[in-house]
């Protein structure tokens, strides 16, 4: 492994390699598809990333969260469209979050009946209306987090993602 880097400002892609222990020849050759000198202008904001290559390093590197973070601060679709950031969290932090906000959200089940029966959200409505959907946005990123967990632990390989899929097809 080569010397780490002292420069400040490093991006979330340099960052990452460093963390994965690769010099830009290793992740080069690693990646398949970005030359050692691209990497280091993609590195170092010279030129613009494509999603293929982030989806490259995310997976060489074994940080499926690289494709996130693209898409919430790079990419103009998701940028216009609010795209969430995904939390990298642990497996109990995920469950313990998501029955947070089912319990919020049960709560909350009959004042959604009321509210959207007519088809109609009324002004006196709004307020009640919009906390929960901040409810279901935290439902939301709570299962985007357990997306992102499982994809990380089959990444570090600890979950077989042949007999993931195979169960998730039944």
């Amino acid at each position: 492994m080569g010397k780490k880097s002292i420069k400040e400002n490093k991006n979330i892609y340099f960052e990452s390699r460093e963390e994965a222990g690769l010099t830009r020849a290793q992740a080069s050759e690693l990646i398949g598809t970005i030359s050692e000198s691209r990497l280091e202008k993609l590195e170092t904001g010279k030129t613009a990333l494509y999603p293929e290559d982030v989806v490259d390093m995310a997976t060489a590197y074994k940080k499926p969260e690289l494709c996130n973070y693209y898409c919430t601060h790079e990419c103009r679709i998701g940028k216009d469209t609010d795209v969430p950031e995904v939390k990298v969290a642990t497996l109990s932090e995920i469950v313990l979050s998501m029955l947070s906000a089912l319990n919020s959200l049960n709560a909350q089940q009959v004042r959604l009946i009321d509210i959207t029966a007519d088809g109609v959200i009324s002004d006196d409505e709004l307020p009640d209306f919009v906390q929960i959907q901040h409810q279901l946005d935290q439902i939301d990123s709570t299962v985007e987090s357990l997306k992102l967990w499982i994809a990380s632990t089959i990444a570090d390989g600890k979950l077989n993602k042949s007999r993931l899929k195979e169960l998730q097809e039944k």
